[in-house]
């Protein structure tokens, strides 16, 4: 499954079932009321009337997916989905939306041991211990696997 489809998988279905009423709601006003005031012989054709009524309420559907999908993703990295939601709906000009995708914290990742999901920069696992990320045998800071020498203590370390 592509990455784009695991993302769209996350946005809840009370998002899509409001993104989907807002859009026939306003595909029906456009349809019924805003399209017929023209007189037909000076208006726009039929094909273009109906074209302006399927895209204008695209913005509108693509943006209450956002507003869910900030919502999901937000709760998933552990952050304040609540706050993050209100931030990306109220601030103007979808500010709010560009917002979160630059300053949400990374996503969790699952330990290789017992597949608990744990934060970004955890060395050990808060559920078995297993340790995540390399540690200087001596100083016990974090190390990078290609290292030779501990950077902050000079420490020879193991090769792996």
């Amino acid at each position: 499954m592509s990455r784009f489809r695991e993302e769209i998988k996350i946005i809840p279905n009370l998002a899509w079932v409001i993104g989907f009423l807002l859009y026939a709601g306003l595909f029906l006003f456009l349809a019924m009321f805003v399209l017929r005031q023209e007189p037909e012989p000076a208006g726009w054709p039929l094909v273009a009337k109906a074209a302006l009524a399927i895209v204008v309420p695209l913005p509108l559907f693509m943006f209450v997916l956002l507003i869910g999908y900030v919502y999901a993703d937000a709760k998933r990295r552990r952050m304040n989905h609540v706050l993050w939601t209100l931030l990306a709906i109220f601030i103007p000009n979808g500010l709010g939306i560009i917002l979160y995708f630059i300053l949400r914290d990374p996503a969790p990742t699952p330990c290789p041991n017992c597949g608990m999901m744990t934060g970004k920069g955890f060395a050990f696992c808060p559920s078995c211990g297993f340790a995540l990320a390399p540690r200087c045998p001596s100083c016990g800071r974090g190390v990078e696997a290609k290292w030779t020498y501990c950077g902050y203590c000079g420490t020879s370390l193991p090769t792996t």
